[in-house]
């Protein structure tokens, strides 16, 4: 019985030494040299200040931003999550409608692209589809001075094909778009100065 007690407490130091410290060592110290920027979350800085990461999605309310997926959690990345309600719960058709109404009346007559009223599992997506982006490129063209087919040209840049060619779906990072807007309003303005 003592010999199986010793072994047994030899063996949890051993595996926890091993598998809860070395591996992770490891693990980490690989991906710190071969996948650096991956590693840190893909931050995004804009004058030498992190203003968020390509992988997790924020939220854009003014009218000269493309919007993102509704997001269960309020785009809070210590709390990613979905809204947990099923598709016949009342509060989420009711929060669904209003958005659907919403976005019609800055688009009428077009088809609202379910991205743009839906949200993902996480709450925390960052990016929408090409549909989502161009539903919005009017809105985004009046507020901003440009021309629509300057804004949709922006979207093109912007949109990222299957993985591979066949994993995933053609998406648009929102937070890498509206910096692209930004720097075109920031450009235009230096041009007339």
């Amino acid at each position: 019985m003592k010999k199986n007690f010793i072994t047994a407490f030899l063996m949890t130091i051993a595996t926890t030494v091993l598998l809860g410290i070395i591996y992770p060592l490891v693990v980490t110290g690989l991906a710190q040299v071969l996948f650096p920027r991956q590693a840190n979350g893909q931050l995004i800085k804009k004058d030498g200040k992190v203003i968020g990461s390509r992988i997790i999605g924020q939220a854009f309310s003014g009218p000269g931003y493309f919007h993102s997926r509704p997001s269960a959690v309020g785009y809070d990345a210590t709390n990613s999550n979905g809204s947990q309600l099923g598709p016949t719960n009342h509060q989420l058709i009711e929060r669904v409608k209003g958005d659907v109404a919403t976005l019609q009346a800055e688009n009428p007559g077009q088809p609202v692209p379910i991205d743009l009223v839906t949200a993902s599992a996480s709450g925390l997506d960052p990016e929408i589809s090409p549909a989502a982006a161009e539903f919005q490129v009017r809105r985004i063209a009046r507020a901003r001075g440009l021309s629509a087919d300057e804004v949709r040209r922006l979207v093109q840049q912007h949109t990222q094909l299957r993985q591979f060619g066949f994993l995933g779906e053609p998406r648009v990072n929102v937070l890498e778009l509206n910096l692209s807007l930004d720097a075109i309003r920031s450009g235009a303005s230096r041009a007339t100065n």
